[in-house]
């Protein structure tokens, strides 16, 4: 008999394995798709040459994960590659606000009124980030705060409303730039939580950066499995799990799957069906002859780009998709260019590059037309430097990734208390009233992101379980 079985290959599961594997447990994994990597996966989605990631490709919470760096992962593989920039907001006037490695960079690219407020709002909490990410990450009862006092400051900052955060900016720049934080997981700006939300962002960019992986994101999820096979666990692809009985037995079964799939497989009835999906995205994967054509100079050098005008242009493309159940006319958009600094993810001189707009939750349109209208508004003669395109609305993200129901990538919603008691209302997230039976996927704190993090908590429930019995 297995100590435990982990069904689903994602970032998630992984580290859940890897995590028991090294306490000395066997492990197995096991994976419906024929391919290892969840939202952390590379395919050649348009021409061949093209290596793009079908989910997430810059991965600020990745390379400040706690989980992450306590493994050995560059043995396996795994190398980051940062842009000049890690990010860039473009304006239409051909100005661009900046989120640099710098505080004082980014403070500039504010304007004079907004650099002083910036800096007080980061800097007391750099000095002491690795802490504070452990401790945010970790949350709730899987580890003692190690700072508390530090947490708690940061909740009393962070856990209202982004739009009050802002409210201490004067100008759009600072306001907008950190308006798109926040819609990086498709929570409405005035919801609970959301300005730590963009804190944690900002944090992350300025003590570690948004590196990509180089070769795509598929490396961290290959690093990982050639981790887990070193420490003698293994990995089973191409092998769906209806129910439990399908499994091998084990003394605990570790889901990194959505909280329905999981009722569904494991007989839990109606555990969560109060938990809650967000709005979908619609996503577009690139070919380019050439780089994205920019007006502002700093979006040329920067990983990822936000396309929004301004705040309120943002947080109206939120709500359509959020509460009003429409696509946005003009939606924000979360880009990225991995190509900028990895130049083996496309043949000699062409690019690739995504972008995604948010759109309800089980959308069937085509956002294409709209989505390319607010690129040719910061990259004028962008799509003529398309070769081809790749592109998948809600349904087809669902294909994918079973974890995305109706396209939410956040794999559930990130508003109200959802935001950080998720899957359900519990101080033991990771636990379900089947005592050998554990949820280990995003849909657990700390939430969505390629960060292994949920894993790791996860891990920790289990561990704990098993040397009781």
């Amino acid at each position: 008999m297995l100590d435990a079985v982990v069904v689903g290959a994602g970032p998630n599961g992984l580290t859940a394995a890897v995590e028991l594997a090294r306490r000395g447990f066997s492990v197995a994994v096991f994976e419906a798709r024929d391919t290892i990597g969840g939202g952390a996966r590379t395919e050649e989605l348009t021409l061949p040459g093209f290596r793009h990631d079908p989910c997430s490709a810059a991965h600020p919470l990745g390379i400040n994960s706690p989980a992450f760096r306590a493994l050995p992962l560059d043995r396996y593989g795994l190398e980051w590659l940062h842009p000049e920039l890690p990010m860039a907001h473009p304006f239409a006037n051909g100005t661009a606000a900046v989120l640099a490695r710098s505080v004082a960079e980014t403070a500039a690219s504010f304007g004079p009124r907004d650099a002083g407020p910036y800096r007080r709002l980061v800097e007391p909490f750099l000095p002491r980030w690795d802490t504070l990410a452990r401790d945010f990450m970790s949350l709730p009862l899987t580890a003692l705060p190690r700072d508390p006092v530090t947490l708690a400051r940061f909740g009393l900052v962070g856990l209202p409303p982004s739009t009050w955060l802002t409210r201490r900016f004067h100008d759009e720049p600072a306001k907008t730039l950190f308006a798109g934080l926040v819609a990086h997981v498709m929570a409405p700006l005035t919801g609970f939580a959301t300005g730590a939300i963009g804190l944690v962002f900002a944090l992350a960019a300025h003590a570690r950066g948004w590196p990509v992986a180089r070769g795509g994101s598929q490396s961290i999820s290959d690093a990982l499995a050639g981790y887990l096979k070193d420490l003698g666990g293994t990995v089973h692809t191409d092998y769906e799990v209806k129910r439990l009985d399908d499994l091998p037995p084990a003394r605990a079964y570790v889901f990194d799957t959505s909280p329905t799939a999981l009722a569904r497989i494991a007989g839990l009835g109606s555990t969560y069906a109060g938990y809650r999906y967000g709005p979908g995205v619609f996503k577009i994967d690139y070919a380019l002859d050439g780089p994205v054509p920019w007006t502002a100079e700093e979006a040329r050098r920067a990983g990822t780009v936000q396309i929004g005008a301004d705040s309120a242009e943002i947080g109206t493309a939120l709500r359509a998709a959020s509460k009003e159940g429409r696509a946005p006319d003009r939606p924000f958009l979360i880009t990225v260019q991995p190509s900028v600094v990895d130049r083996d993810r496309a043949p000699e001189g062409k690019h690739v590059f995504w972008a995604y707009g948010h759109v309800p939750h089980g959308w069937t349109g085509d956002l294409t037309d709209a989505l390319e209208r607010q690129l040719e508004r910061f990259a004028p003669g962008f799509r003529d430097r398309v070769l081809a395109r790749a592109t998948a609305g809600p349904p087809e993200i669902a294909a994918r990734n079973a974890n995305y129901v109706g396209g939410d990538i956040a794999s559930g919603a990130v508003s109200g208390l959802q935001t950080v008691l998720r899957p359900r209302l519990s101080p033991f997230p990771y636990a379900t009233r089947h005592p050998a039976v554990f949820i280990c996927s995003s849909a657990t704190p700390p939430g969505p992101g390629v960060h292994g993090m949920s894993g790791h908590n996860a891990a920790k429930a289990v561990w704990r379980r098993l040397r009781q019995t």
